[in-house]
């Protein structure tokens, strides 16, 4: 039994090992031309930006470059459970190609792409080759022990002197032995560390493009002005929902209970003007439930908390007097916090467009996204008169504010003369 269970453990390593091997072999030979080029294609297209090239191909590089380093960072955790972050600044949909081109370029992270290109063509290259020298180069020494030394050296007597396999000259075959020797030594060591030496080429990797404690303070800061956000809003939505219990709901309540003391007063004396009363006060009463019902419905949608985001948007673009087509692609539901704040996102978002916009029809679309851990993505699309910006004062402005609080996002594209699209993006895993 423990004979089968060290073999099985032998076998697990020694295939952990040449796996480790080929991963740093295929990453050496993909390395070397990729960074070269985009180090390049950057460091050329930065060059052209004062004639006005390099502000169109800019943004389309550093692009580039960083799916290149995302595509990295996926292989650093899914090979070596190495994780890397990333802290890109969001750039707006609609801005334009100056503004995003030094957008980009002031962003810190973009920064560390440009650097860690330099660094992945040279350190990196050797870190990653490494793994698979140290499994490779030994089967050279066996072969040469094999009798590959008469090849290399030109014949018995050396006639083009010795081969040089690490240290050890290799003339005849004694030296070939040793030559096999020192490819043994190598292939334990091999056995040994490779797999740590593939860790520790994407811990390189980690060091240059992880943003490190620095952007983690960017973070907090950004971080606790949405909480301070998010305390105004609360704050301000509990204010409105007493002003609107005082001036609504319960204002009919205490007017339909001075009615039914009068009806109590008229039914002997009057009871025709009784029955107009009871008729008055049972409309008051259907006002004042629709009031509570729309009241509710303000706070937290019962659709919602029911069925879902989904079906809440749709529920939404039911009630809308301009026709709505949803399409929504959710595999599961997100926390209630974050749909609520999608919801009622949207819901800012399509009161806008039917005020504003002049459109006669609207899109929305709603699907998540796996990719930088999961992103709720939603965009609502009108093709009204356009114009919409993010600013103080407007809807919009509050609909960022709303999504700041989970680490979302608001972009706007609205040309004059539209069309409109408001793409909103909510980090979240769902359920």
């Amino acid at each position: 039994m423990t004979t089968n269970t060290d073999s099985g453990g032998f076998r697990d390593r020694a295939r952990e090992t040449v796996l480790a091997a080929v991963r740093g072999l295929v990453l050496a030979l993909v390395i070397l031309p990729v960074s070269v080029l985009c180090f390049t294609l950057v460091a050329v297209s930065v060059a052209l930006i004062p004639i006005g090239v390099g502000i169109v191909t800019t943004p389309w590089i550093l692009g580039g470059v960083r799916d290149v380093a995302d595509v990295r960072r996926r292989l650093a955790f899914e090979w070596c459970g190495v994780r890397i972050r990333s802290a890109y600044r969001a750039v707006p949909a609609d801005a334009n190609p100056w503004a995003r081109t030094f957008g980009m370029l002031r962003d810190p992270q973009v920064g560390r792409d440009v650097l860690w290109l330099f660094v992945d063509m040279t350190a990196g290259f050797v870190t990653a080759l490494l793994p698979a020298v140290l499994v490779f180069y030994p089967f050279e020494g066996f072969a040469l022990a094999a009798g590959l030394w008469r090849t290399m050296t030109g014949g018995p007597y050396g006639k083009y002197g010795p081969y040089w396999y690490g240290f050890v000259p290799v003339s005849g075959q004694a030296t070939a032995f040793a030559a096999a020797a020192l490819g043994a030594v190598i292939l334990v060591a091999a056995f040994r560390y490779t797999p740590a030496l593939l860790t520790a080429h994407f811990r390189l990797t980690r060091a240059v493009l992880d943003p490190g404690q620095g952007e983690l303070v960017e973070r907090v800061r950004v971080l606790t002005e949405t909480r301070k956000d998010a305390v105004d809003t609360s704050a301000a939505e509990l204010r409105r929902i007493e002003r609107d219990l005082h001036d609504g709901a319960q204002a009919r309540l205490v007017a339909m209970g001075m009615d039914l003391g009068t009806i109590e007063m008229l039914l002997d004396k009057d009871p025709e003007k009784a029955r107009q009363l009871l008729a008055q006060t049972r409309q008051a009463s259907v006002e004042a439930l629709g009031e509570l019902r729309d009241l509710v419905r303000g706070i937290h949608p019962p659709v919602l908390a029911e069925r879902g985001l989904g079906d809440a948007v749709r529920a939404l673009a039911l009630r809308l007097p301009v026709p709505t087509e949803v399409a929504v692609e959710l595999p599961g539901r997100a926390d209630a916090p974050v749909e609520s704040a999608a919801y009622f996102a949207v819901s800012e978002v399509l009161t806008n467009a039917v005020k504003h916009s002049g459109a006669d029809r609207i899109w929305v679309d709603l699907h998540h996204v796996e990719e930088g851990g999961g992103m709720l993505r939603i965009s609502v699309t009108d093709h009204g008169r356009g114009g919409a910006v993010i600013g103080a004062g407007s809807g919009l402005a509050g609909v960022e504010r709303r999504l700041g609080t989970f680490d979302g996002v608001l972009a706007v594209s609205s040309p004059a003369g539209g069309p409109t699209m408001v793409t909103m993006e909510i980090p979240c895993v769902l359920s």
